[in-house]
């Protein structure tokens, strides 16, 4: 059966191992066995440069260019974790940086994929941020400084937003009807896949008249790992 593979926030880290093994053993046996894999952003819970030299993430690299080099194609979105995954990273795997917002069409079916932070347009205070991290210029001037440094420059900012995270309503921090149908609209499509939220669903809406369909894919925990995967008959979540 063809099957085309959607996941989104596993956010790996050295830290746990449990989580990185277990997508070790998804890549060497359901994404072995697919046409193809596409991330939605957030594989890592931090990537601070391609030079990051932990042998978690030399492994993780490794296992990702074994499946490539098998002939299954792997699409990376960054995410808002691990939006500095660069070119040596990509060569380095044989995986293909796609853009957020990218358009594909699978078994006949038009899609929009995105990672979903830029749906949640009422985070006002997140999307400016967001915009200040992307700018080509800051990213160069934080690659440029030592290793440990950027470490501890990570840990600050993921302390205050975490601050942030438990002091911001949570509808602020979700999707907004309005994200997704401008989404849709301008890039003339009924069928949306992102992750982000950790709100694993399929939601049914109406965009320009017509249904459209909004796939969740999930993040993956210690008890959960979400996939979506899609095939000639549609597409479904499935946790591992």
């Amino acid at each position: 059966m063809s099957e085309t593979l959607f996941i989104a926030d596993l956010h790996l880290t050295p830290t746990q191992p449990l989580m990185y093994h277990r997508f070790l053993s998804f890549l060497d046996t359901r994404v072995r066995k697919s046409d193809a894999l596409y991330i939605l952003g957030d594989l890592f819970d931090v990537w601070l440069g391609d030079d990051d030299d932990d042998p978690v993430y030399q492994k993780i690299k490794s296992a990702l260019y074994e499946i490539t080099r098998c002939g299954v194609p792997i699409f990376i979105m960054r995410g808002n974790r691990d939006f500095l995954l660069g070119i040596d990273f990509a060569q380095t795997t044989a995986c293909q940086l796609i853009d957020d917002p990218s358009v594909i069409t699978v078994y006949g079916t038009k899609y929009v994929l995105t990672h979903g932070d830029t749906l949640c347009t009422e985070d006002t205070r997140y999307l400016d941020f967001r915009q200040r991290v992307h700018l080509p210029w800051l990213q160069k001037l934080f690659l440029l400084q030592p290793l440990f440094l950027r470490r501890f420059l990570a840990r600050k900012i993921r302390a205050n937003s975490q601050i942030k995270t438990q002091t911001t309503a949570k509808t602020i921090m979700d999707v907004t009807s309005e994200g997704v149908s401008s989404v849709l609209e301008t890039q003339n499509a009924y069928h949306l896949i992102h992750g982000h939220t950790h709100q694993p669903a399929i939601h049914r809406l109406t965009v320009n008249g017509q249904t459209a369909y909004r796939f969740v894919v999930g993040d993956w925990r210690e008890d959960s790992a979400i996939i979506l995967s899609c095939t000639h008959d549609g597409c479904q979540l499935i946790d591992l």
